[in-house]
Parts: structure tokens; C-alpha cells; sequence
């Protein structure tokens, strides 16, 4: 805990550092207490017992923003009912709805950092100003995990910003907590190397029905367009036939899915991702960063479970 507080004295002098360049008083939202379960979205559709404890992390849903009183902020605020009904609402009730189906679905709201971080394209800026995002999240599991029936498999799911918290969590988790893991699954981030030096937690899945392991992928129209600050990973799979060679897979029967191994993106081809629109010449332009969690839901539907039945037998 020392560590942590130190951690944030220190990120928030950062955060001061850059913002007060703008003449803005930086404001920190207050943090969300998870003991209060409006902190919560959660789902109970395992009526036999035989599902997963399913945890998820919403991505990035805000810009930088200014309180009434004129300081900048740099992350959402949990207790905002507009911060609130983009996270809840626009993603996490959407996840919810395919992934929930005989499981246990929990995602705290969290203060994610703003999208303006990762349009500096610098990776210590994002590091610095994610560090409150991502103790939240960690704050945010301990008291799930401590709640939760731990001979039941766990799943952790998260997209863009909240695959950054994945990441981070598979660091923060102990070995304990870390045999009950049935998969991680990073949605639109990167694991990097220096992450997998960091934690023997972080094991690359192989195939469909591995566990303990972590499916990271990203989309892109062509490897050209990878952006690095978030899709610069180690590490790939094919969520369509859960292969790590580039052997292309047909999805929605006219959506061909490609793994490049080298760079280990997904290469589609039949798919325009038109309906998201490009931001700021950061996502969705070339890559098709907004469709992870939701071009590939059925499969990754199917994947939890074939990965929660893995684990039960073994």
C-alpha cells in the first residue's frame, strides 16, 4: 500500500508537471468506493453453478474536461451520471449481454484516464497518467476477489485502455489467484515483452482450450496501419480459429480473418469497419480499433466457455 500511495504522490506531481503548462489547476476525481455497489454493473445468469466469475474492464469513453471551477481533468469521474452512462451503458452492458450467459458478470466503474493521454503517442505520458486508472482497477478485483466463491474458474476480460488494466492485473495477481485463472483475454491492447519479464502470470494461449493463458489480438485493415501505443504487441491469436499462424479463418461468411505472425495483428479483409468513425487520426484509421468486443463476440462467447469447461476438468 506504501508503494501504491507513493506511486500516485508521484504521478500526480507528473500530471501537474504537463497540465499546469496550460495555466489549469489539475482536479483528480474522488475515488470510488467499491464497497458501494452502484460502483458495480454485475450479472448473475449462472443459475446451475457450472459458469465462470467473469471481470471486466471498460475502455476509454472521455476527453480531457474542465470542472465548473476551471481545473482540467484527465480521467473520468465515477460518480458523473454522463461518465457513468457512457461506461455502463455504451460498453459494459453491451459486453454484458454476450458474455454474461451462464456466467457471473462483474466491472466496476473505474476514473479511466482520457483519451488525450494516448493522442501524445508517448508512451511514458500514457504510463504516468494510467497509473490512478489502473490502481483502481487493482483496488476494484482485490474486493471481487475477496467476495467471490474461489472454486469457481475466473475469467478477465478487457477492451482497449481496460486491456492495459488486464495487463496489469495479471501482474498484480498472486499465484493463488492466478490458479483459478481460466483465461485473460486483452481486447485492442498490447502486451509488450518487457510485460511478460515482469510476471510468469502472462502465458500466450496457444489454442482454443488452454488455460491460465492470456488471447491478446488487434485488427487492422493492413499491418501499415498498426498503431504502437496500442496495438505494438508480442503476442497474437486468431479469435475466429483460435490459430498463431496465418491461417485465415472465415467469419460471418464473408469476412476473411488473418493472423500476421510476425506482427501479431489480425489482417480482415470483407470488412470496412465504417460504422466507426475515425478519431483524431488515432483509431480506426486503417485499423479498425472500435470493433474488437464486438466483431468477434460470438466466438469470444464461445471461447469462455469452452475455457471455463477446460478448466473445471482439469
Amino acid at each position: 500500500m506504501k508503494l501504491t500511495k507513493i506511486w500516485l504522490l508521484i504521478t500526480g506531481l507528473i500530471i501537474c508537471g504537463v497540465s499546469c503548462k496550460s495555466g489549469k489547476e489539475v482536479f483528480i476525481p474522488k475515488a470510488p468506493d467499491y464497497n458501494d455497489a452502484t460502483m458495480w454493473v454485475t450479472v448473475n445468469s449462472d443459475s446451475i453453478g457450472a459458469g465462470a466469475d467473469i471481470f471486466y474492464v471498460v475502455s476509454t469513453w472521455e476527453e480531457d474536461w474542465t470542472t465548473e471551477d476551471g481545473r482540467l481533468c484527465h480521467y473520468a469521474d465515477v460518480y458523473n451520471p454522463t461518465h457513468r452512462e457512457h461506461m455502463g451503458e455504451l460498453e459494459i452492458k453491451r459486453a454484458a449481454a454476450y458474455m454474461s450467459p451462464g456466467n457471473r458478470f462483474y466491472a466496476p466503474f473505474y476514473r479511466h484516464t482520457t483519451i488525450d493521454a494516448f493522442l501524445t503517442l508517448n508512451d511514458d505520458t500514457i504510463r504516468n497518467r494510467t497509473r490512478l486508472a489502473m490502481d483502481d482497477v487493482c483496488r476494484a478485483f482485490d474486493h471481487f476477489q475477496a467476495q467471490r466463491d474461489k472454486s469457481r474458474p475466473l475469467i478477465i476480460v478487457g477492451f482497449s485502455q481496460g486491456g492495459m488494466a488486464v495487463v496489469e492485473l495479471l501482474k498484480h495477481i498472486d499465484d493463488d489467484t492466478y490458479s483459478q485463472l481460466a483465461a485473460a483475454y486483452v481486447l485492442g491492447y498490447k502486451v509488450t515483452p518487457e510485460d511478460t519479464l515482469q510476471t510468469k502470470h502472462i502465458k500466450a494461449a496457444q489454442g482454443e482450450a488452454d488455460t491460465g493463458v492470456t488471447i491478446c489480438y488487434n485488427t487492422v485493415k493492413d499491418v501499415k496501419y498498426i498503431k504502437p501505443v496500442i496495438a505494438a504487441t508480442c503476442m497474437g491469436i486468431n479469435p475466429v480459429n483460435w490459430r498463431t499462424d496465418d491461417t485465415p479463418a472465415v467469419l460471418h461468411d464473408s469476412i476473411t480473418v488473418t493472423l500476421s505472425p510476425q506482427h501479431h495483428v489480425l489482417v480482415v479483409k470483407g470488412y470496412s469497419g465504417s460504422e466507426y468513425p475515425a478519431y483524431k487520426d488515432l483509431i480506426n484509421v486503417g485499423d479498425i480499433h472500435s470493433c474488437e468486443p464486438w466483431l468477434y463476440s460470438e466466438c469470444l462467447a464461445k471461447n469462455i466457455s469452452v475455457r471455463t469447461n477446460a478448466w473445471r476438468k482439469n
